[in-house]
């Protein structure tokens, strides 16, 4: 069952969404509806271009990556020993979802536009949205970005103009995670690329425990 929202910060009952996880539409990008939505697993994705309403995600099948059990092939530790590319934190976090956007914008279901740069952007500033930049000297060559709340990092997008720079981004992120204390990076949606790195299947109800979170309705 699919709910129509309306401007009051309210969520109905995930589970009784589709199978793909699309549960309701409507309200708006918010900064409050955003960090009261990530507190449950709910993300806004939509295809901009076709559709006025944001649709609502909350798979009932999580895929997510626990930081101290990121795989790093052979490979790739052969190019993080090269010292080829420099990585930084929240340095850049326009440029990365800029990017992010540019090299979907011309697919059919692109869905990071400008409202939800916006609405990104400003989680950034107000320090609850960062990004990893991966740089050849001074280039921009990839990078993620997502949100971040208490020790838990919600992916969102990420990009590549050289080879494996994402997956850099994504091995300095779980590591920069694995000191800073436990919690789950969220993959959102599995992804041969994810699950090489070490993405794995958890349920819903596991994925609330790990937030820290109980689904009472009258708070959603």
């Amino acid at each position: 069952m699919i709910v129509q929202l309306d401007e009051n910060l309210w969520f109905p009952d995930p589970r009784q969404g589709d199978e793909d996880g699309l549960f309701a539409v409507g309200g708006d990008l918010s900064t409050e509806r955003l960090i009261l939505a990530y507190n449950y697993g709910i993300f806004p994705w939509y295809a901009f271009k076709y559709y006025k309403q944001i649709h609502w995600y909350c798979p009932m099948d999580r895929f997510v990556i626990f930081p101290d059990k990121i795989h790093i092939s052979h490979s790739m530790r052969t190019l993080i020993n090269s010292n080829k590319y420099s990585i930084s934190l929240n340095e850049s976090f326009e440029e990365v979802i800029n990017n992010c956007s540019k090299l979907r914008y011309e697919e059919e279901g692109a869905w990071l536009g400008d409202k939800m740069i916006a609405a990104y952007t400003e989680l950034h500033h107000q320090g609850l949205a960062a990004s990893v930049e991966v740089w050849n000297e001074d280039k921009l060559v990839g990078g993620l970005y997502g949100v971040n709340i208490g020790y838990n990092f919600f992916g969102e997008s990420m990009f590549s103009l050289e080879p494996s720079a994402s997956k850099l981004a994504l091995i300095y992120l779980a590591q920069f995670m694995q000191k800073a204390g436990k919690g789950i990076i969220d993959c959102q949606f599995e992804t041969a690329h994810l699950k090489s790195m070490g993405g794995e299947h958890i349920t819903y109800d596991e994925y609330l425990d790990i937030l820290g979170n109980k689904l009472e309705l009258h708070k959603i």
